[in-house]
C-alpha cells in the first residue's frame, strides 16, 4: 500500500455503463476534493444535488470551467464515515465519458491519488472501524454465490466471530493481569492460588469453547469454497456432454474422439442455493502420449480430492468399466454410477450398473440412468446432488465460527496454549509458565482479530479485493 496519508478515490461501483455510478473518495483532502468539483460542501450526512465542474482543481482558489454532470454529493468527515476518514461520495450517472472526466478531474488534485486494490477496507481496518474477522467476511460477502454463502458471509462481517475472540480476549487479558501481579508483587499479600486457581478454571472453559468450534469439521471453510463434484471415468462416455448439460451451456470442448479432454474444466454452480463446483476429467486409460498421460493423473488425484465421484459408464456397451478400486479405500468419497447414452438403449438390454460398484462403495452407490444427449433423467441427477450438497452443509454450516483456515490455525494455536496453561499450573506452582502460556492464548487471539502482529498477512488478504471497496 501507498502512503496512508494520501488522499484516495475510485468508482465503487460496478461495470459501465450503468444508471448510477458511485465515485468515493477517502482522506485529509475529500474535502478539497468536493469544494473543486462543486465549489461549496454539503452538510454532514445529507444528501445534495450539485453541478460538477472541470478546472478547480486549485481547492476551490480557482474558477470552475465546463459542467460535467448533475450529481449527489454526500460528506462524511471523520472519523465518522466508514473508513474513519474524511469521506466523499458522489453519485453520478452512470456514463462511461461522466465517469472518466470525473476521475480525471479528481486526479488533477495535489495529494490525491487513484486508490489500490482494498484500500479503502485497509484504512477502516487501520483506523479501528472493521477488525480482520470483519474485513474477511466483507471479501467473502463480494464473492458470495449463493444464498447461503451470503448468510455465512454476512454474519461474519457483523462480528460472528470476531466478537467471541474479542470477549476472550479481554478475559485471558484480565485473568493475566491478576496472575502478573502475583508475580511481581509478591510482599503485597497477594494470595497467588487464589488467583492461579480461577485464572486456570477459565483456561479450561475457554479451551473448551474453541475446541467446540474446532469440531465442526471445516464444513465453515468448506462452505465458502463450495461442494466438489468430479465426473470422472474411461474416454468416450460423454463426460463433457454431462459437464455442459448440467452446466447449461458449453463449457467443455466435445469430440467423438478418444482423449479430447485432457485438462481439467470445471464449473460453478448453484445448486438448490448450494455452492457446487463440477469438475470434467480427462478419460481414464493406458496411454504413450505424455500429455494425455498428465491428465489421467489431474484426473484420478482431482477425483480421489472431491466431496462426490460421478463415474460414468457407456450405457451401450455389455461390460461396463467399473472405477478404480482406489476410489473404495477408506477416506475415499461417494461414488455415484452414471449409465450414459440411455437414448441408443433399451431399458431391457441396458447393462447391470451395479457391476460397476465394489463392496466399500458409501452412500448406497447410487445409480442415474441418463442421456447427455437428450437430457433423460438429467432432473433426476441435479436433485439428487442438490441434496446430497444439503445434506453435505447440514448442521449449521452457514453460520460456522469458522470460515477459513486462518481462523481455524489461530485458534488451535490459541487452545493449544490454554492447554499447556492447565497442564504446567496443576500444582499451582509456576505462576511464571501460567502467566506467559495465558500471553500466548491472548496473543494469538489478538492476531485473530487484527490487534497486534497481522503486518505479515494484511497484504494477502487485503490483495483480492476489487479497486474501490
Amino acid at each position: 500500500m501507498s502512503d496512508p496519508r494520501d488522499t484516495i478515490f475510485a468508482l465503487s461501483s460496478g461495470r459501465l455503463p450503468a444508471a448510477i455510478a458511485v465515485v468515493r473518495v477517502s482522506g485529509p483532502r475529500a474535502r478539497d476534493a468536493i469544494v473543486s468539483l462543486t465549489g461549496r460542501v454539503p452538510e454532514p450526512r445529507r444528501a445534495a444535488l450539485l453541478q460538477l465542474k472541470s478546472g478547480g482543481h486549485g481547492g476551490g482558489k480557482g474558477p470552475l470551467g465546463e459542467p460535467i454532470d448533475d450529481a449527489v454529493v454526500l460528506w462524511f468527515p471523520g472519523p465518522r464515515s466508514e473508513t474513519g476518514e474524511d469521506t466523499a461520495e458522489f453519485q453520478l450517472h452512470g456514463g462511461p465519458a461522466v465517469v472518466a472526466a470525473v476521475l480525471s478531474e479528481l486526479g488533477r488534485i495535489d495529494g490525491v491519488r487513484s486508490a489500490e486494490p482494498g484500500e479503502f477496507t485497509r484504512r477502516a481496518f487501520e483506523n479501528g472501524k472493521l477488525d480482520l474477522t470483519r474485513v474477511e467476511g466483507l471479501a467473502d460477502l463480494i464473492g458470495a454465490e449463493t444464498e447461503v454463502q451470503r448468510r455465512q458471509a454476512f454474519r461474519q462481517l457483523k462480528g460472528l466471530l470476531g466478537d467471541r475472540a474479542e470477549q476472550w480476549r479481554q478475559r485471558l487479558t484480565e485473568a493475566l493481569a491478576l496472575v502478573e501481579a502475583a508475580i511481581d508483587f509478591p510482599d503485597e499479600g497477594i494470595d497467588a492460588e487464589g488467583v492461579v486457581r480461577p485464572a486456570l478454571a477459565l483456561a479450561r472453559e475457554l479451551e473448551a469453547e474453541i475446541r467446540d468450534l474446532l469440531a465442526d469439521s471445516s464444513r465453515g471453510e468448506r462452505l465458502r469454497e463450495g461442494l466438489t463434484v468430479t465426473i470422472a471415468g474411461p474416454v468416450n462416455v460423454g463426460k463433457s456432454s454431462i459437464l455442459n448439460r448440467i452446466a447449461k451451456r458449453s463449457a467443455a470442448i466435445t469430440s467423438p474422439h478418444a482423449g479430447t479432454t485432457r485438462d481439467i474444466v470445471e464449473v460453478h454452480l448453484d445448486l438448490g442455493g448450494f455452492p457446487v463446483t463440477v469438475f470434467d476429467t480427462a478419460g481414464l486409460r493406458d496411454t504413450a502420449d505424455p500429455v494425455e498421460e498428465e491428465g489421467v493423473r489431474r484426473a484420478r488425484a482431482r477425483a480421489k480430492g472431491s466431496d462426490l465421484v460421478l463415474w460414468v459408464t457407456d450405457g451401450t456397451l455389455p461390460y461396463p468399466v467399473s472405477p478404480p478400486p482406489d476410489l473404495f479405500q477408506s477416506g475415499s468419497p461417494p461414488v455415484w454410477i452414471l449409465v450414459n447414452k440411455m437414448d441408443l438403449v433399451s431399458e431391457e438390454v441396458a447393462p447391470d450398473a451395479s457391476k460397476c460398484r465394489y463392496p466399500g462403495s458409501r452412500d448406497g452407490g447410487k445409480v442415474y440412468r441418463i442421456s447427455a444427449q437428450t437430457g433423460a433423467s438429467f432432473d433426476d441427477l441435479v436433485r439428487g446432488v442438490s441434496d446430497y450438497a444439503r445434506g453435505f452443509f447440514s448442521g449449521g454450516a452457514e453460520s460456522a465460527f469458522v470460515t477459513r483456515e486462518r481462523h481455524r490455525s489461530t485458534l488451535k494455536e490459541c487452545a493449544d496454549a490454554l492447554y499447556r496453561t492447565c497442564v504446567e499450573g496443576g500444582g499451582l506452582r509456576r505462576e511464571d509458565i501460567i502467566a506467559e502460556e495465558l500471553r500466548l492464548a491472548a496473543s494469538a487471539l489478538g492476531r485473530l482479530v487484527g490487534k497486534v502482529d497481522v503486518e505479515n498477512i494484511l497484504d494477502v488478504i487485503f490483495r483480492d479485493f476489487c479497486i474501490g471497496k
